[in-house]
């Protein structure tokens, strides 16, 4: 194992860069270094541990044990040193240069990431914002494992190492084709008839891949059922299969309106009482006072904050 006294620290960001990409190339974009210069890393980075730490595996290349036991502690150590580095002289976006990685579902690429990005643009030109797939049943876990730095999710319960502060609540709207066939005779906003309602097909947007939602357990407290024949990881597939066919949807109203000037579908009221949904964002609470990463909550939550209590 590498004593610290001979041990160039430089490399412990491409040994962070590299678990990351997974690739000599992209940690060289990642880092501004040429892919030589990387490869020459790693092999001091193997020398001085004592381990090969990647092995090639086709196009991309596979951490060994030891890489993956000390990637944890390298996020932590390296967050350290730059907080550090960062000194007390307070936080200015402006001199910022760091990634930044918000899990969540494609509702925030449409209602987030334009202004978020637009705003970084302006006020923190060395900041990258990545938005990247809510991993089903493993949100809390890329937090831990630092993997993303904030994720965005309905509200439920947490672990207590889990910090979470709610951005808004999300109502409901049912959507079809303009000029449906069945519909002919509900004007638009009003609720469709329950019977109508279950006597359609659904689509609905799952990344999951699940054939059931919120909306069926609303009409099962009914006591009654619709019939969903085609579900979608996306909500932009959910609008492309409705404006194309006969199949209604539930969506979100902020995704609903901001479509609804493109005049293919029309927007309806629930036949049943839809409960809202609370989405908050979600941290790991080590970073609870990391300069940079409570400004970057504050930006998304002024980027959510207009949107306020929809439906």
């Amino acid at each position: 194992m590498a004593n610290l006294a001979g041990f160039d620290l430089n490399l412990l960001r491409v040994l962070d860069a590299l678990l990351r990409e997974r690739s000599t190339v992209r940690a060289g974009e990642r880092l501004g270094l040429s892919q030589p210069a990387v490869s020459a890393a790693l092999g001091r980075l193997r020398h001085a541990l004592g381990d090969p730490l990647f092995v090639r595996q086709g196009q991309g290349m596979t951490p060994s044990s030891l890489a993956l036991a000390l990637e944890p502690e390298l996020r932590r150590v390296l967050q350290d040193l730059e907080t550090l580095l960062r000194g007390p002289g307070g936080f200015d976006p402006a001199q910022a240069t760091f990634d930044f990685r918000i899990s969540g579902t494609d509702f925030f690429s449409s209602m987030l990431m334009p202004a978020l990005v637009q705003r970084l643009a302006a006020r923190a030109p060395g900041v990258r914002v990545q938005l990247v797939d809510l991993v089903p049943d493993a949100y809390v876990e890329m937090l831990d494992r630092y993997e993303v730095d904030l994720g965005l999710i309905p509200e439920r319960d947490f672990p207590a190492w889990v910090a979470h502060a709610r951005l808004l609540t999300c109502g409901f709207v049912v959507v079809a084709r303009r000029g449906h066939p069945r519909l002919a005779s509900v004007p638009a906003a009003a609720p469709v008839p329950l019977p109508l309602y279950c006597a359609l097909d659904h689509v609905l947007c799952s990344p999951e891949g699940r054939l059931h939602g919120l909306g069926d357990a609303a009409l099962a407290a009914a006591g009654h059922r619709r019939r969903v024949v085609a579900s979608v990881p996306v909500f932009e597939g959910v609008l492309r299969i409705v404006a194309q066919t006969d199949l209604l949807a539930l969506v979100p109203v902020p995704i609903a309106r901001m479509r609804a000037t493109e005049g293919t579908y029309d927007i309806y009221a629930p036949p049943v009482p839809i409960s809202p949904v609370h989405l908050c964002m979600i941290w790991h609470r080590r970073f609870d006072d990391d300069p940079g990463h409570r400004w970057m909550r504050g930006q998304v939550a002024e980027v959510l904050a207009p949107l306020g209590r929809v439906g």
